[in-house]
Parts: C-alpha cells; structure tokens; sequence
C-alpha cells in the first residue's frame, strides 16, 4: 500500500515537472529539497536573482530522492538537495555535472517538554537516539529518502541501532515535507529528528522542544547540482549556471543566505558555504 502511495505521488511530481517545463522553457527549472521551500528561502533567492538578472527561475518541490529522481529523467535544469550520498551517485551516473556547496543549517531531535527518554542536554545525537530506543520513546519518522530521513537513518546507524518497533512510526504523509511531519509528532507527542528552520518556522504553533543540538554530526549542508547538459541537451545549463554563480557569490545570493528572516528569528535560518564565501573568510 505505501510503495503504491508513493509511486503515485512520484508519478504526480514528475508530471507536474513536466508541466512547468512546458510552460516555462525559457526558463530555469529547479526541483528542490522541501526543507528550504516550507522555509521561504528558495522563492526569496529565486525572486532576488530574477530582480538581478532578469531570468526566472521555479521550483518543484519535492525529497532529495525524488527531487533526483526527478532530475534523471530530464525534466529540469537544476537540484537544490542536502544528501550527500545520493548526491555524489546522481553525479557519478552522468546525471549530474558537480556538486557545488551553497548553504548550511543544522537538524535537532525535538521531543515533549516531559522528556520521558531523558535526553534533554545531550550533547551527542546517537546517545539521544540510543536512549529514545532502550526506552521505546514514541519516535516519528520521515520515511521517505528525503535528505532530513537519509540523515536520521545515518544517525541511527552510527548509533548501531535499526529502529523498529511499535514506538517509531513512519509518517504516512511523510513526503509531504518536514513541517507536516513535526506537526504530526507535536500531535502524538514524540520525538522527532528535524531541519532547525522548520522547527523555528513553526515554534509558536506547537508545544514540541528542541532537546538535543549543536552536535557536529547534526549540520545539514545544502548543495546545487546542474543536470548534464551532455545527457540532457535541452537542458537551460547556461541560465543554470548563471543561477549557480549568483547563488554562490558572496555579494549576492551568499549575502542574502545570511541575512535571511534574520530580523523574525535574532539569528540566521541559513548559513553560506559557497566555496566562494569560505575563500573570503579565509582572508579576513
């Protein structure tokens, strides 16, 4: 039933892509992880570029694996994902031509503010998730190869453990992106392993706690890769990569990666990491 689920919503997605393709060829076409969509990070960059260079750029929103998925088949120009190991096999496929550094946030284990697994303070997430484990803490999961899920599953790996049982739940509409999820946990009371810009998008809304955070094992770096121009002929590669080189300045899309929202939240949502930025860094 689930497989059944998903690949009607992929089949959903992918036509989708189409469609906007069809409209907007003149276009840049970009399918992008959901996290910085529900964030409100991509339409500003995609609004801000246009104002800079005239040249359009949208987005289909989907997980990281199926925002690659969605890209194999052709139908954009571009991916923004934040799975590192997918990344680098779409790549090593001839999907894609490089995996170019953009942005970085960080994910956090929420949970209730009682905290039964006691791991509030933790200063490691795979002793958290070890805890939430001996304890048979509700837990809900994502599910559904989104880079936020490829990261959990990294964790719980690292943490030697394969999370199964009546106490960690799968989220059916999972795929719909991390804010129905931690909306869901916050309904049910369990924990779950969630992108920071989400839980501070939605913070006045629910009751759910950031318990576990700024473990090194916990950032989440956000990266573009333009699909092959040499596979995918048709693909805008060249309005792509003017996107990418805006995206990457630091007088640019950089800068506005930083300033970001920061007047909402007292601090970034984001934070740049083009390889042009870090040179500059380096420097001061």
């Amino acid at each position: 039933m689930r497989k059944a689920f998903f690949s009607v919503l992929f089949s959903f997605i992918l036509c989708a892509a189409l469609a906007v393709q069809v409209q907007a060829k003149d276009f840049v076409l970009m399918a992008s992880t959901i996290g910085p969509i529900d964030a409100g990070i991509v339409a500003a960059l995609e609004d801000q570029f246009e104002k800079d260079s005239g040249i359009r750029v949208r987005h289909v929103g989907a997980g990281t694996g199926a925002a690659l998925k969605i890209a194999e088949q052709g139908t954009v120009d571009l991916v923004m994902v934040h799975a590192k190991s997918l990344e680098e096999k779409f790549i090593a496929d001839g999907y894609g031509t490089e995996r170019i550094p953009v942005m970085y946030n960080d994910f956090v284990i929420v949970g209730p503010a009682l905290d039964p697994a006691g791991i509030k303070g933790l200063t490691s997430a795979t002793e958290a998730l070890k805890k939430i484990a001996e304890k048979g803490a509700p837990f809900v999961s994502r599910g559904d190869k989104s880079g936020t899920h490829v990261a959990e599953m990294d964790l719980w790996k690292k943490a030697g453990i394969a999370p199964a049982g009546s106490w960690y739940e799968v989220y059916a509409k999972g795929s719909e992106g991390n804010a129905p999820t931690l909306n869901y946990a916050d309904q049910t009371g369990a924990y779950t392993f969630m992108d920071r810009a989400t839980y501070l998008s939605l913070q006045k809304s629910i009751k759910l706690a950031v318990l576990v955070e700024k473990d090194e094992a916990l950032l989440n770096f956000i990266s573009v890769i333009p699909v092959n121009p040499k596979k995918f002929p048709k693909a805008n590669y060249q309005d792509a990569m003017k996107f990418v080189q805006w995206l990457t300045s630091p007088e640019k899309g950089q800068k506005l990666i930083l300033e970001f929202d920061i007047d909402t939240y007292g601090s970034p949502l984001f934070f740049p990491n083009s390889p042009e930025w870090q040179a500059l860094q380096a420097k001061q």
